[in-house]
């Protein structure tokens, strides 16, 4: 990949999500070209070949603009839902009593069908459940073997096959179904970086994945269940990449704990060196206006002070009317935080001590420490796998970090670190000597524009060369 774009790269990336707005590879060039680092392709919507099609037009944008591009497959999950009414809906008043059962007739005002009886088998007596992304909310006050009799706490029209949540119930299902089965081969064999798994509830969720996808993509956990912030070292250690899905967490919390729930993320997430995304409605408002509201701009501002890895459009770009437009903006509001002295003085301020005590681990913050010793514009990262530039991008240095890779492939993975310019060597990673090493790194730090004559390029590798996770070498060499 050609490096000349990097000299003025923004430090928080950006994701978009494709959709019947965005397929055409005149609107995906522009996005790319306003700024999103990584392309959302959401399999809860869509055909395989639609997919497929959008795949293979990133890849000739790619290809077009010299840039890595990386690709996300977003697996829907289990989705829990309602059967049918006799009319089509029904009102539920508050106060009244109304039972799901396992019956699959049609449903009126007085009962509905439940096709989920781990459901009925794991609710107790007091268990919630939200209907409609919470817009209803049902209390359960009788269990019996084949149904459950609730008292309607908040009313409101409920129409056929409406979405059901359990916040308070650790339900028996696994995260990945036989249409993400399905699915995850499907984006396997299109060649992904990231394989997004929803509705995550426990650890065992995210390890069933993983034997799943084999090494073939990073795996992203979405954390959008109660559960999973219970569960949240663990499942952090397990993932390679963590979303804050907002869309489900902001139905199975309450509101207020939202937000709270999104500093911890991305606290955990630093201090583990996991990228973490914040997502949902960051510029809803842009579905249909060609500005986002000042609450928004903030809420994106929000994300990047907090020192997010990167933020996410959904259906600003999937199904919008100015999907372009949102790109802009975002870049915008991002670069606007990233060049404040504030912000700069955050993230010296909140980097958090090593996860552990492992030589990689302090040879990352070293580097950040020498490069404000020596006053250097630029890191440079040999990594293999991505590890050591993740470890890096951890410290959030005040200054660029060049990724430099032996493969696209892991180049695409690290579009999503917080700081990384990824570059591909386009090779096997060298087994020659550490001057070799320099001489490539102060090769990737100039082409890059990252650094000039008479700079000092720290650089960090691992000796052996060719083994992942040995990083234990830094370098200062200087640019003639």
């Amino acid at each position: 990949m050609d490096a000349s774009f990097a000299h003025n790269q923004r430090r928080t990336k950006i994701v978009a999500t494709l959709g019947p707005a965005t397929s055409s590879y005149g609107i995906i060039r522009a996005l790319a070209d306003a700024g999103v680092d990584v392309f959302r392709l959401n399999f809860s919507h869509g055909l395989h070949a639609e997919h497929a099609q959008r795949h293979a037009t990133i890849r000739a944008v790619e290809a077009e603009i010299q840039r890595p591009l990386a690709i996300l497959a977003d697996l829907q999950g289990p989705k829990l839902r309602i059967g049918t009414f006799a009319g089509g809906s029904v009102t539920l008043r508050p106060g009244a009593m109304f039972r799901l059962d396992l019956d699959h007739r049609p449903g009126d005002e007085t009962r509905v069908h439940l096709p989920h009886p781990e459901i009925v088998e794991s609710a107790a007596t007091g268990s919630n459940l939200l209907l409609d992304d919470g817009r209803l909310k049902l209390v359960v006050r009788e269990k019996g073997a084949d149904h459950l009799l609730t008292q309607v706490v908040i009313g409101g029209v409920l129409s056929d096959r409406k979405g059901v949540n359990v916040p308070d119930v650790v339900l028996p299902i696994p995260a990945i179904t036989r249409k993400d089965r399905s699915d995850l081969a499907f984006a396997l064999e299109l060649g992904v970086e990231y394989v997004g798994l929803s509705f995550v509830q426990r650890p065992q969720d995210v390890r069933d994945a993983r034997e799943l996808v084999g090494g073939q993509a990073w795996i992203l956990t979405k954390l959008e269940k109660p559960q999973a912030i219970d569960n949240l070292d663990e499942i952090m250690a397990l993932s390679d990449v963590v979303m804050v899905a907002r869309g489900d967490l902001g139905v199975e919390l309450p509101p207020e704990q939202v937000p709270v729930a999104q500093k911890r993320i991305i606290r955990v997430a630093r201090r583990m060196g996991r990228p973490v995304i914040v997502a949902t409605q960051m510029l809803e408002s842009m579905v249909h206006a060609p500005t986002p509201t000042r609450a928004e701009a903030s809420d994106v501002a929000t994300a990047v002070f907090d020192g997010a890895d990167a933020v996410m459009l959904s259906a600003e770009t999937a199904v919008g009317d100015y999907p372009r437009a949102a790109v802009e903006i975002m870049d915008r509001i991002v670069r606007s935080v990233e060049g404040d002295a504030g912000w700069t003085l955050t993230m010296q301020a909140a980097t958090p001590p090593p996860a552990d005590s492992s030589v990689a681990d302090a040879i990352a913050a070293a580097t950040r420490q020498v490069a404000v010793s020596v006053d250097a514009p630029v890191i440079v990262a040999f990594t293999l796998g991505g590890r050591t530039a993740l470890r890096i991008s951890r410290e959030r240095p005040d200054c660029a970090i060049i990724g430099l890779t032996p493969t696209d492939e892991i180049a695409r993975r690290l579009c999503v670190a917080w700081g990384v310019i990824a570059l591909s060597a386009g090779q096997e990673v060298p087994v020659y000597g550490i001057e070799t090493v320099v001489d490539q790194a102060l090769e990737a730090a100039t082409l890059s524009r990252c650094a000039g004559v008479g700079d000092a390029v720290v650089i960090a590798a691992g000796l052996p060369f060719g083994v992942t996770g040995s990083t234990n070498t830094l370098r200062v060499a200087r640019v003639k």
